[in-house]
């Protein structure tokens, strides 16, 4: 069978475009075919068809009915009002191949097939085929068994790989990626040749067209909503699949309503810059609505009880040590571990006491008897009632509560009929449950692009806990090209070498083969936190004098304080605004700063990991139980893991004093 893009035809497809589209599907798997897909692009060739060797081949099919061919001598007699056959195929077929201005030993061919008319019928219509103009073929090529065969439209001689792709991308601009929205390093060749932008790979494109096909209202699927899943590596391109897929659904389906779903502000922004400048601008938010999950709460919140702005992390932090102390303070269970896991708790589907003792913990890294169990969860009662005597709540109790609106009938939550969500392994149970309200009933479509080594899929969850089954519509990609060949060996080596008893199927590993090789990456030791913020802020501050733009940029700090540290660092050498946290500001020419749990999903030609003094200390606390310790290890490690690999070119570590024994490991070991 052909390798065909998209494997299923749009039904909106006229009869005989179908047709033909299912001829093609059947041929050997040394044929490669594109069908025309984008709707900005009205007057294309149906197909693009490619062999294993590289020569090429323009379908353009014809609607034409039998009873409007005729022998072409008979065009000459007499005066018809319409137009030759073929006359209107032929000149879609000329523009296209005229824009690509082609140079003398780049071969293309091109093909008018005529489903509706034989063979016979289509020559004799035709007085003379001209220097240029397509073939002709009718009905018969459709059927295998007619002794007819597409190899025989094809050029004699392959085209340049270059040029390939120059042609690829006339055809596919659906899936062209600018320039400036990718952190691939510059080659040489690419820019002679006068290439600068690229294109999304075969598997990245197949994730972007597969299951384009979107019920009608009122048409019912089987099943409550149509579910795609990308898991991929970091750097492997799942943000941009998930901004082209919407792009085209956008144009194939205007009157649909879309809700685009992140985690955190920096990342929704960085989506929201990409896409208007796909676009050209944003489209209002009553057809596509840009959300973090907390802020669609927020913003769908019910007038009455009325807003309550949460808890401070300071303030949540001290009222959760004063309910540890008054409740689990003489337990063997720590002030962190109660405050993970009441975080796990509302981070499920709203459950009392009694499923809480029978719930399914696993993934949790540490155990609970029953007994500890009612311990902590009485613990939570005290908490939550702490909350509504101080009449406020903190950010995890935000989902619980407007589910508990929605099933009391307090709230209606918006319906929409397609929901992409961004970095999915970082929502929570509770969150994706939210989500399948929103979708439109018996018609909606749910896509999820996700990391499955981060965030809680990272701790043992699955895509059936979040009730999803995933069999059979999940797809992943396994190569990066966000990185190098060495930030990724770093990445992965670091990874397992501080979580050397994980499985190998616990991380998703990246193919190295083929990586683009760059510089290693940079370790700097410091003295002291102080130390560290004046120098990452004069290594800033050198590489905008060398040239680099500021956007280019990309700091990571793990703690907030060291963020506002560093920005003001950096304003002070390079003048007001030159650095920003990109939580509060659309993309621009700044260099970025925020936090290392913002930073999920961003990505920069060079990016500086600062602060993780202060995380990997915390790792050695004696009041760390085993179990605590080992959960914080492997957290903290998805997060560096996460942050390394957010880097396309350069990476610079930075750590008031000495570095843990994995780290100079795992850069010795690359070096």
């Amino acid at each position: 069978m052909a390798h065909i893009l998209p494997d299923t035809p749009p039904l909106s497809l006229p009869g005989e475009v179908l047709r033909v589209f299912r001829a093609l599907k059947a041929l050997p798997d040394s044929f490669f075919i594109w069908h025309h897909l984008a709707p900005w692009q009205l007057d294309a060739p149906d197909f693009l068809m490619i062999t294993q060797d590289d020569r090429v081949l323009l379908v353009k099919v014809s609607s034409a009915a039998a009873i409007q061919a005729a022998p072409a001598a008979q065009f000459l007699l007499l005066e018809s009002e319409r137009a030759p056959l073929g006359q209107a195929e032929a000149q879609s077929l000329a523009n296209f191949v005229d824009g690509l201005k082609l140079p003398d030993g780049q071969a293309l061919e091109t093909l008018v097939v005529f489903p509706n008319i034989t063979d016979e019928q289509t020559q004799a219509s035709r007085l003379e085929r001209g220097n240029g103009d397509p073939a002709w073929a009718g009905k018969e090529l459709l059927n295998p068994d007619s002794g007819l065969g597409w190899d025989a439209y094809f050029p004699s001689t392959q085209m340049d790989a270059l040029w390939l792709e120059k042609v690829r991308q006339r055809f596919t601009p659906e899936i062209v990626v600018p320039a400036e929205m990718t952190v691939h390093p510059p080659v040489e060749r690419r820019r002679d040749a006068g290439l600068t932008d690229y294109l999304l790979d075969y598997d990245q494109e197949w994730a972007v067209k597969a299951d384009l096909d979107l019920p009608a209202e009122g048409h019912n699927l089987t099943d409550d909503f149509r579910l795609n899943i990308i898991n991929g590596v970091a750097g492997s391109g799942k943000t941009l699949i998930l901004l082209y897929r919407l792009r085209l659904l956008y144009h194939l389906y205007p009157e649909k309503r879309f809700l685009v779903l992140t985690h955190n502000r920096p990342l929704s922004h960085d989506m929201q810059g990409r896409f208007a400048r796909l676009e050209g601008h944003l489209p209002p938010s009553e057809t596509i609505e840009w959300r973090t999950f907390n802020g669609w709460c927020y913003h769908h919140w019910p007038k009455q009880p009325g807003w309550v702005e949460p808890l401070t992390l300071a303030a949540r932090q001290r009222l959760i040590d004063e309910i540890w102390r008054k409740h689990l303070g003489d337990s063997s269970i720590s002030a962190q571990m109660f405050k993970s896991e009441m975080d796990w708790f509302k981070d499920q589907i709203p459950m009392n006491g009694k499923a809480y003792l029978a719930v399914d913990r696993r993934g949790r890294g540490f155990g609970l008897s029953v007994e500890q169990r009612r311990r902590v969860y009485a613990a939570i009662l005290a908490y939550q009632q702490s909350l509504e005597a101080r009449h406020t709540l903190d950010w995890g109790e935000v989902p619980r509560r407007l589910w508990q609106y929605s099933e009391s009938g307090q709230v209606q939550f918006p319906k929409y009929d397609v929901v992409l969500v961004d970095e999915a392994q970082f929502f929570a149970p509770l969150w994706v449950r939210m989500i399948q309200k929103l979708l439109n009933p018996k018609n909606g479509h749910l896509f999820l692009v996700a990391d499955p080594t981060q965030g809680f899929l990272g701790r043992g969850a699955s895509w059936k806990s979040f009730g999803l089954e995933a069999r059979g519509r999940t797809h992943q990609l396994l190569r990066s090209y966000r990185s190098t060949r060495e930030i990724m060996q770093f990445a992965t080596l670091l990874y397992r070498l501080r979580l050397a008893e994980e499985k190998d199927d616990d991380i998703l590993a990246p193919d190295l083969l083929n990586m683009p090789t760059g510089a290693f990456p940079q370790i700097i030791s410091l003295t002291s936190p102080q130390d560290e913020i004046a120098r990452l802020a004069n290594e800033v501050a050198g590489f905008v004098r060398q040239g680099y733009p500021k956007k280019h940029l990309l700091l990571l700090h793990s703690d907030g304080n060291g963020v506002k540290s560093l920005i003001m660092a950096i304003n002070e050498r390079l003048g007001k605004d030159a650095a920003r946290d990109p939580k509060t500001d659309y993309p621009g020419d700044y260099v970025r700063v925020t936090t290392l749990n913002a930073g999920a999903g961003l990505e920069s030609p060079i990016v500086f990991l600062a602060g993780l003094r202060e995380m990997l200390e915390e790792e050695q606390s004696l009041r760390l139980s085993d179990d605590e310790r080992e959960t914080l290890i492997r957290d903290n490690t998805r997060k560096i893991y996460m942050a390394v690999t957010r880097a396309g070119q350069r990476l610079v570590l930075t750590c008031a004093g000495e570095f843990p024994e994995a780290l100079k490991t795992a850069f010795g070991q690359i070096s």
